[in-house]
């Protein structure tokens, strides 16, 4: 009796301690409880929404690729209005000339689209370009949005450097330029003789590569005035597209003396007080500039020397006495010898500015009008011619 009372006991045992170990590893879950809502919450808190038209385009930036020199590059902006009033376009406004704007959706309804017309004209350009145009609208958020174009611009015949420039300096006697002239199709290409515009430059072309590129050089001639002029150089091609082909070139002859300003100008009238001049000679040859016997061909007008950078740069002083004016009739000019054989003498003129427009020489000036409150009617000017 006492082993079975003891083995019912371990058995008790046994079945409690297994139950306890189950529930300390499976307890029981735990039901979630909403949090309570905060006092102050209502039903303003919902998310904002956007207010007023919004100006939305599916891609602001197009790339056209690569084209030729001269096409027509068209395209068509499509925007929506995100917002929830009428959207009103402005203007549409691209950078440069060579873009233009065709016709645009003026206004669009919300959740509606529209379309923004752009042309560029890729005339005159090489390589590499970029251009924008600025859309102004009534977003309040963005008034005004920057759509881009950008591709890349080849030419059938390029020449490198696309603009040629001759600077020639006072002591140099003669210069020369050279262009490269590169086929860009598959076609082969073949140049005739050049022939020049001007009979101050020589032409001459040669090879590179058969079909494909050639060689342009510009020589100048011994008697080339000093200034700046243009010229060009032509060709007839074996292409029926571009029948012949002009190469422009610019020559700047630079003056051995520059005289800056080239001409001294007073202010009209009789001078109140005394009034100084300064006019600066510049030396561009490469031998030393001696000038000296400055003078004005007119009583008065005290006239100094000085030389600010030995052999190169000169300061002429001019002082006009007070009450100086320039008689009528009189030509006034400040001279001074040089040491340059080409310049042996430099001159610049003096004068004063006229009159104003419809007013004889010589008439007085008209007195300022009365400041009182009670203005009385000018009287009339007798005026003699």
């Amino acid at each position: 009796m006492n082993n079975l009372t003891r083995n019912v006991c371990s058995t008790f045992l046994m079945a409690a301690t297994a139950t306890t170990i189950f529930a300390a590893e499976n307890p029981p879950p735990i039901p979630a409880v909403p949090p309570a809502p905060p006092a102050h919450a209502t039903a303003t808190n919902a998310l904002p929404t956007t207010s007023g038209p919004k100006l939305e385009f599916a891609t602001p930036v197009y790339d056209f690729g690569r084209v030729k020199s001269g096409d027509l590059v068209k395209y068509s902006f499509v925007f929506t209005n995100g917002g929830d009033e009428v959207l009103q376009l402005n203007s549409v406004q691209p950078s440069c000339g060579c873009t233009t704007a065709g016709d645009w959706t003026r206004q669009v309804q919300p959740g509606e689209i529209g379309k923004v017309a752009i042309q560029f004209n890729s005339a005159n350009f090489n390589g590499q370009v970029f251009k924008t145009i600025s859309v102004t609208s009534n977003d309040k958020q963005k008034p005004v949005t920057v759509l881009q174009l950008k591709g890349t611009i080849w030419k059938p015949i390029e020449l490198v450097p696309p603009y040629t420039i001759l600077n020639i300096p006072p002591d140099v006697s003669t210069a020369s330029a050279s262009i490269r002239i590169i086929n860009n199709t598959d076609d082969p290409l073949t140049l005739s003789t050049p022939e020049s515009n001007n009979s101050s430059f020589t032409p001459t072309i040669t090879t590179t590569k058969p079909g494909k590129e050639f060689q342009l050089t510009i020589a100048s001639g011994e008697s080339i005035n000093t200034g700046n002029l243009q010229g060009k150089i032509s060709f007839k091609t074996s292409w029926t597209n571009i029948p012949t082909l002009d190469v422009p070139f610019w020559v700047n002859v630079q003056p051995a003396i520059m005289v800056i300003p080239p001409h001294v100008m007073l202010p009209r009238g009789a001078l109140v007080g005394k009034s100084p001049t300064t006019v600066t000679i510049q030396n561009n040859s490469t031998n030393a500039l001696k000038l000296s016997d400055a003078a004005v061909n007119i009583p008065g007008v005290d006239v100094q020397l000085q030389e600010i950078q030995p052999g190169r740069v000169y300061h002429a002083l001019l002082t006009f006495p007070e009450n100086f004016e320039i008689p009528a009739g009189k030509q006034v000019t400040l001279t001074m010898k040089s040491s340059n054989p080409r310049s042996p003498e430099i001159r610049v003129p003096v004068s004063q500015a006229p009159p104003p427009y419809g007013s004889p020489a010589g008439a007085p000036t008209p007195p300022p009008p009365a400041t009182s409150a009670a203005v009385k009617p000018a009287a009339r000017v007798q005026t003699t011619q």
